[in-house]
């Protein structure tokens, strides 16, 4: 059975860890505008021992890494734990977790992109519902950022269910790197590719990173009724729709996909020039995917704002021409 930790409320702490790149590569000024948010919520905010540790590869020694990991779930004043950033290295440190701390000590445990690796492994291993949403670094964006913290208080400090709304606009830019100067797009809301209902556990998250898990214990099984929430960034550049096509091949060759009930998909890049008539061709060619419900351009991945949704919780889809819905039912 699925394990939920305890929902955030004010006066709780948040521990900081960077399980991925260092905390020291953030500007002042980015982290300053975190501090206050978190300060502004009401959070006790902590930072583990090792997060200011920088190596050529922009983050810290394994053994550090696992430390500070293992000193937040062991801490009992500790009720969250935000990953400073992604990156490209999560999945070094799984071999080497103790995961009896981390499944006697369940807590919520919230990053995204590189931390997909992170996420999926404890849920595989533990049972323990894992977030995949905000990072602390998320929390230094100066404006727009009120659709991502409403959906980050959603999912991690209510318990109630909650629907998935479009968010009126979205953003692309380096905004860490000119606060002031943000480039603001209307959203044109989701791309319902294939129409259908489903219900079911919401595995994934970056979907090239969940794909580093392929033939490992850390991969999550495909149990009756998974909803697959992926998304992937733009590192792939002009072959990102090559890139795409072949990692969700990847995924659809794994034990169990015929279980997998519906597809929910992130938000693209815009230097991916993925188009919802190359989503539609990409997922038309597949059979596994004929008769089950698709609904992309969803605010999750690597443009702002984002939801936060579980890792191993609960989601109800519908997919209409007129309507859809989706709702986190169990977070």
């Amino acid at each position: 059975m699925p394990i939920y930790p305890l929902k955030l409320k004010k006066g709780d702490e948040i521990r900081v860890i960077a399980p991925a790149r260092s905390l020291s590569i953030l500007s002042e000024e980015l982290k300053d505008i975190a501090n206050k948010r978190f300060l502004d919520l009401g959070f006790k905010l902590t930072f583990g021992k090792h997060v200011e540790e920088v190596d050529s590869f922009h983050s810290s020694k394994i053994k550090s890494r696992i430390e500070d990991l293992h000193e937040a779930f062991s801490d009992k004043k500790v009720r969250a734990i935000l990953t400073v950033i992604g990156g490209f290295n999560s999945n070094q440190i799984l071999r080497y977790l103790d995961w009896p701390i981390i499944r006697n000590n369940p807590k919520i445990f919230c990053g995204f992109s590189d931390i997909t690796a992170l996420s999926n492994a404890i849920y595989a291993k533990t049972g323990l519902v894992s977030y995949s949403g905000p990072h602390y670094s998320s929390f230094g964006e100066k404006l727009n950022f009120d659709y991502s913290l409403d959906y980050f208080k959603k999912c991690l400090m209510n318990d109630d269910f909650f629907d998935i709304l479009p968010s009126e606009n979205w953003s692309d830019d380096a905004w860490y790197k000119e606060q002031d100067k943000r480039q603001i797009i209307k959203n044109a809301g989701w791309w319902v590719i294939n129409k259908g209902q489903a219900k079911g556990k919401i595995l994934g998250g970056n979907l090239c990173t969940f794909n580093l898990l392929q033939g490992t214990e850390y991969f999550p099984k495909f149990k009756e009724n998974t909803i697959l929430f992926i998304e992937d960034d733009d590192m792939a550049g002009d072959q990102f729709d090559v890139s795409f096509d072949r990692d969700l091949q990847s995924v659809i060759h794994q034990p169990g996909f015929k279980k997998v009930k519906a597809l929910v998909i992130g938000r693209c890049e815009i230097r991916s020039k993925m188009t919802v008539e190359k989503l539609k061709e990409i997922i038309s060619s597949r059979l596994e995917l004929k008769n089950i419900p698709v609904i992309a351009n969803v605010d999750f991945g690597h443009t702002t704002p984002r939801i936060t949704f579980p890792i191993g919780g609960v989601v109800e889809i519908k997919a209409g021409d007129d309507s859809s819905l989706i709702r986190i039912l169990k977070h």
